[in-house]
């Protein structure tokens, strides 16, 4: 039986990968071809989907991207000979994936097993590592367990960076006696899956490729903190990858890695992926926990902190899935491992994901460090659009645009603070020369203006007069007043906000300000009709 891998992820269907899968079947059927599809998670190689990978003796040898059309030709060249010469001069054949120079010096601990595997099948996560780090934890106390992470370094892969383990140890120690609480007693674990921050996609590809990893990481968090139950606040505009999980949840609790008697050890974590509002703000952690209480996703005032009083008034874990998800490996090979990958206090990797106006986009995941000019060129390959690339903005809407003088930054934490930038999420788009920046900087105040939960009024009333200021800026209304105006705007809603939501805004209007001052010099007559 020849084996064929064809991805079932987003972005792998959005392109045509169930047309793939089933002319593959249909043509193998009419050749007599005893053919089995296995419908893996994506590589992360998205310029190249669908990816179409055939098991041989060698390794998996891939083809890319590949159309329902492409299918009778790629047949006839011998794409199912099982050799790894078969159709080896087929202008889609890429070789041994893994040779794949984007994926072969990746450093993947994230996503290793993500585009290998059957994303549901548990014996195919067994197969590659996968519970080893829950059964070490089993055999741990829980402050061994949240020692492990003190000691890898892992910081929450969001726009705080906060350390992973300190939010654990809060919550270890927190005592979750609630008087006249139905909940008193409890603790539990929150995950943040609403990734809406523009240029992500890691999260749903976590969950769409590898969603065990999620689940092992959880159940893991819940034994270290003494939690029994826990929750994926899932953003709604993933639906894959909400069949997936609930999928792979169903099999985990069959197989004993979820519920009461977790792998017979007495303890329990159950498990539950619950639909997000369809709102960015409720990406904030207290937002999102009104939201997964059935209220409207406001922002809370702190303290007290949600690791003090969270989900339901009790001490609760929040932290995202790449955060999460980091937590296998770091079980299973130890803290110091994982720390090993890194620079300052930055440790471990960071899957950075390259979208915008690149020829290459997908995942790459790397150690902290590298910088964004190697991130642009060495993988991305450049602008889709030829044109030189003139601005870079990293780490979500809310991060800041970055001219090519910086692009020589390591990517750090504390090296992207220091020039006014941030990490977050490792969400970079990109922008060639055609890019207006005045465009971009009211965009940044008009989203905050749209996606404002409306609790604090710098946020909703600053936002609505930033765009406002800015159009008057477009039309040389008052220039210089108004740059002054805004630059005021910035100082309110940075330090008058109740969360990063209007606290950052600033961050985008202040670097295209600052960066690209032309760009809010141009008169209105200087513009044409279509821009104006």
């Amino acid at each position: 039986m020849i084996t064929l891998y064809v991805p079932r992820d987003t972005t792998a269907v959005s392109l045509g990968a169930d047309d793939v899968a089933i002319a593959l079947a249909r043509a193998a059927e009419a050749k007599g071809i005893d053919l089995h599809i296995v419908r893996n998670g994506s590589r992360g190689l998205f310029w190249l989907e669908p990816l179409v990978e055939v098991e041989t003796d060698q390794g998996r040898v891939a083809y890319g991207p590949v159309m329902p059309e492409d299918v009778p030709a790629l047949l006839d060249a011998g794409l199912l000979a099982g050799l790894l010469e078969g159709a080896a001069d087929h202008p889609l054949h890429l070789g041994l994936t893994e040779e794949i120079p984007y994926l072969k010096h990746q450093q993947r601990l994230t996503f290793a097993r993500a585009g290998i595997t059957d994303p549901v099948s548990i014996d195919d996560y067994r197969a590659h590592g996968g519970f080893k780090g829950l059964e070490v934890a089993l055999a741990k106390t829980q402050q061994q367990i949240v020692d492990d992470i003190k000691t890898s370094g892992l910081r929450g892969r969001g726009g705080a960076a906060f350390p992973a383990g300190i939010k654990w140890q809060t919550v270890l120690d927190a005592n979750p006696k609630t008087p006249n609480s139905r909940y008193s007693g409890q603790k539990f674990i929150v995950c943040n899956a609403d990734e809406g921050d523009s240029g992500t996609f890691a999260d749903r590809l976590v969950m769409e490729a590898d969603p065990y990893m999620l689940i092992e990481g959880m159940a893991i968090a819940g034994l270290a903190v003494g939690a029994e139950t826990g929750y994926i606040y899932l953003r709604s505009e993933y639906p894959l990858a909400q069949v997936v999980l609930n999928d792979a949840i169903a099999r985990a609790e069959a197989a004993g890695y979820l519920g009461d008697n977790i792998l017979s050890s007495g303890k329990a974590f159950h498990l539950e992926a619950r639909l997000g509002a369809g709102a960015y703000i409720c990406g904030e952690e207290t937002s999102l926990l009104d939201s997964l209480e059935g209220k409207r996703g406001q922002v809370r005032v702190k303290p007290p902190l949600p690791a003090l009083k969270g989900a339901f008034g009790q001490p609760t874990v929040v932290n995202n899935v790449l955060t999460l998800a980091a937590v296998p490996f770091i079980l299973a090979e130890g803290g110091k491992a994982y720390a090993d990958y890194g620079m300052g206090r930055s440790r471990g990797t960071l899957p950075f994901q390259l979208t915008g106006n690149l020829e290459r986009g997908g995942v790459v995941e790397l150690a902290f460090g590298i910088t964004l000019r190697e991130l642009l060129y060495d993988y991305g390959g450049g602008s889709a659009s030829g044109r030189p690339i003139r601005a870079v903005q990293v780490g979500g809407p809310l991060g800041a645009y970055m001219p090519e003088s910086q692009w020589d930054t390591p990517l750090d934490y504390e090296a992207y603070a220091d020039i006014g930038a941030v990490v977050g999420h490792g969400g970079i788009v990109v922008f060639d020369d055609t890019v207006d920046m005045l465009e971009q900087a009211r965009f940044a105040m008009e989203f905050c203006a749209v996606e404002s939960c409306g609790k604090c009024t710098p946020c909703r009333i600053g936002s609505t007069r930033g765009v406002e200021v800015i159009d008057r800026i477009r039309l040389n209304e008052n220039r210089d007043a108004n740059l002054t105006l805004l630059h005021d705007l910035c100082d309110t809603l940075e330090y008058g906000s109740l969360c990063a939501m209007g606290g950052m805004t600033p961050n985008p209007v202040r670097s295209a300000l600052h960066y690209f001052p032309d760009d809010f010099a141009r008169t209105t007559a200087s513009l044409t009709t279509e821009e104006r």
